[in-house]
């Protein structure tokens, strides 16, 4: 288990998850069934106004963690608070009014939009179910407007279909949505990868520019580094169900303690030179699959720094000078460390 609790000089985080761990019971051919462990001991923060940004290959266990931090699956173990309160612990009204703070966009804008609503109905389907806070008769209306404002479109756009917008204001039309109940938290999930690149930065433009302006958190999850380094105060990693790196986003991105941060950050895309001293690493094999995972660090059959102690130990959390520490900002969980980036010839 990973610890992020923040320094004590912090304000308290809007969220923080402890020991998650899930699991799902999954049917062999001619083997009876098995476990899938998608979560093995997750710890998570996110701070008031703030963006974690929570990367790694398709299968580590994002989407389940999002599920898991949503009510939408119950974890086998580990502690959920939002706000000091444990959301699994409420009912009724209470639950409800819980379920108004945290909202999520999807990921792709043509799948989550019913085709035969207009946008104001769209933007306005969530007050049908808190019908406590819901604006009525001409406010209403208004409100609509103002959220069409709020997020780049024009008041006029509200009785047109989604078949008449591009992806990008389609994806506009759910962060309206998103927004109508005044949440705290926003969980994004991989909510440009289906736009190009122009509208990709025109999306997250106006992600900061509401956050600045309302002071909502997100939850940012991606596999493209580029886009989690525009928009994210700190990222976590996961590799297997577990979180292998956190911290702030430009000491993760750029000085990564895990061999395998290290990798994704060099196989992103990018427009500089080489020649500044990095070398590319390349992974050999695939992912482990989380219904055997290796033993000790889930990492070392990928790793090419990985020894026998990678095999026989879990890897204690390290700096980035090598240091094991229980503390601190920037942490990764390795039994080899990354020391520091060779400076240019």
């Amino acid at each position: 288990m990973t610890d992020v609790s923040p320094p004590s000089d912090q304000p308290a985080p809007l969220l923080t998850a402890t020991g998650l761990r899930k699991s799902f019971r999954v049917a062999r051919n001619r083997t009876g069934n098995a476990r899938l462990t998608a979560l093995d001991g997750v710890d998570l923060r996110v701070e008031r106004g703030r963006t974690l940004g929570l990367v790694g290959e398709s299968g580590c266990g994002k989407s389940t963690l999002a599920r898991v931090l949503l009510l939408l699956e119950r974890p086998d173990e580990g502690t959920l608070r939002f706000d000091g309160i444990d959301p699994f612990t409420l009912r009724g009204r209470a639950l409800r009014a819980w379920r108004r703070r945290v909202q999520m966009v999807f990921q792709d804008p043509f799948a989550s939009l019913n085709a035969r609503m207009t946008a104001a109905e769209i933007i306005a389907e969530p007050w049908r179910s808190h019908r406590d806070i819901a604006p009525e008769g001409a406010r209403r209306d208004t409100r609509v407007r103002e959220l069409l404002d709020l997020v780049g479109l024009r008041p006029g756009d509200a009785h047109r279909y989604p078949t008449e917008f591009s992806g990008g204001q389609r994806q506009r039309i759910g962060i309206a949505r998103a927004l109508a109940l005044g949440p705290d938290l926003i969980v994004c999930d991989e909510p440009v990868s289906a736009l190009d690149l122009s509208v990709q930065a025109q999306v997250l433009n106006l992600l900061a520019d509401l956050q600045r302006e309302l002071g909502v958190s997100y939850l940012f999850i991606s596999h493209d580094l580029s886009v989690v380094r525009h928009v994210a105060d700190r990222v976590s990693v996961m590799y297997l169900g577990r979180v292998v790196e956190h911290g702030p986003a430009e000491e993760v991105l750029d000085r990564p303690v895990h061999p395998y941060t290290s990798a994704l950050v060099s196989s992103a895309p990018s427009l500089e030179l080489t020649g500044d001293g990095r070398r590319r690493t390349v992974l050999q094999g695939e992912i482990p699959s989380p219904m055997d995972p290796p033993s000790g660090c889930r990492f070392r059959t990928r790793c090419p720094r990985a020894t026998t102690v990678c095999a026989e130990a879990e890897p204690p959390p390290a700096t980035r000078s090598g240091a094991p520490s229980g503390t601190g900002d920037h942490r990764g969980w390795c039994h080899h460390p990354l020391g520091p980036t060779p400076a240019p010839p």
